[in-house]
């Protein structure tokens, strides 16, 4: 058989909670890290390498919406906000205290947790379309708050210049060598999610989800979790826009406004909420999407559009594609991407057989 699941026991509970308890799995995972760190740093371009890079910040940023959203069932608009709060606060830290990345990335992850917190605590009367409306309003005033306060922001177009990341003295300017610094940062956030969500908080996520009445019957406390939740999110949303504050350069809230938390939603109902595979396949799929579209119409669509008007198209096809695709899922596939990848498993664990 190609996936064969029989004949191997566990005989300790260290091996029954292991991550890849079979050996396709862990054969897999070599292959991915041997992938990552060995093949596309050599055989890949700048071009390609940017959006490799691009896609790291995305898994990340899409992981904190997922276990909010996925798992925990709490509804927010507001993502890209935390991200601005934690670019924020690592431009602030590397600028004025001369701080190493290592001290402002997770200072930029729970200051946005901190403010997540804050903007979570709705979530303990209201749910459904009432938190979604109070999480975008935090977003707008996030917004206002970074736009109109100098002491934070930088005053000038609220923007602050980020420095470089230094590692072992050497400044990290080049896309191979942002690579090696965002990649290692993604990889531990994925391993963080994995381990998170078949713990008992994920769990208590998960029934908070499914039913937060009957969680609360056998015993879960379903305040302190969805204050959980909406910390855990937010600290991933600002790691995610420190990452992003360090390969841009620069912070800037227009960087982090609403279209920004609609493509994050996207990228988890593309990928598939409640699963970690999910959040990384929408975020490769939505990062990707652009680029596809760009390709495509100036190979083909330069024979039905005239030039003057391509860009103009391109960018219009991209928000007519996002929509339309979110409407396919919802519709068709509920699970998203990583559902269809399931199916895929699933055939072939059983293959050559048809049950």
């Amino acid at each position: 058989m190609f996936h064969r699941e029989s004949g191997y026991f566990k005989t300790t509970y260290q091996s029954d909670m292991a991550l890849y308890p079979l050996p396709i799995g862990k054969a897999a995972a070599i292959g991915f890290i041997v992938l990552f760190f060995f093949i596309f740093p050599v055989f890949l371009d700048e071009y390609y390498l940017t959006l490799v890079n691009l896609a790291a910040i995305a898994v990340v940023g899409a992981l904190g919406l997922n276990i909010l959203l996925g798992y925990a069932g709490q509804i927010s608009i507001g993502h890209a906000a935390f991200m601005s709060v934690g670019a924020y606060t690592a431009a602030n830290f590397a600028v004025h205290f001369n701080m190493p990345f290592w001290v402002t990335l997770p200072a930029g992850g729970l200051m946005a947790a901190a403010i997540g917190v804050i903007v979570g605590l709705p979530s303990l009367r209201v749910k459904g379309l009432y938190l979604a409306i109070a999480t975008l309003a935090a977003q707008f005033i996030i917004e206002w708050v970074l736009n109109h306060t100098p002491a934070i922001s930088g005053g000038i177009q609220a923007s602050i210049e980020m420095p470089r990341p230094v590692f072992f003295g050497k400044t990290l300017r080049t896309q191979a060598e942002l690579y090696f610094f965002l990649l290692p940062i993604t990889a531990l956030f994925i391993v963080a999610t994995l381990n998170l969500v078949r713990s008992r908080i994920g769990r208590a996520f998960v029934a908070i989800r499914d039913q937060d009445i009957a969680a609360e019957i056998i015993g879960v406390n379903v305040y302190r979790y969805k204050l959980l939740a909406f910390a855990i999110s937010s600290f991933y949303a600002g790691v995610a826009g420190v990452m992003a504050t360090y390969y841009y350069g620069i912070a800037n809230y227009e960087a982090f406004q609403l279209p920004i938390s609609i493509d994050y939603l996207a990228m988890i109902i593309i990928g598939g909420l409640g699963s970690v595979l999910g959040s990384i396949y929408g975020a490769i799929f939505v990062t990707l999407l652009p680029t596809g579209i760009r390709f495509f119409m100036e190979t083909v669509g330069v024979y039905f559009v005239d030039g003057t008007y391509l860009a103009q198209v391109i960018a219009q096809m991209r928000l007519i594609l996002f929509g339309g695709l979110i409407i396919f899922f919802l519709v068709v596939e509920p699970e998203g991407l990583n559902k269809l990848w399931q199916n895929i498993r699933n055939y072939f664990r059983v293959w050559p057989f048809s049950y």
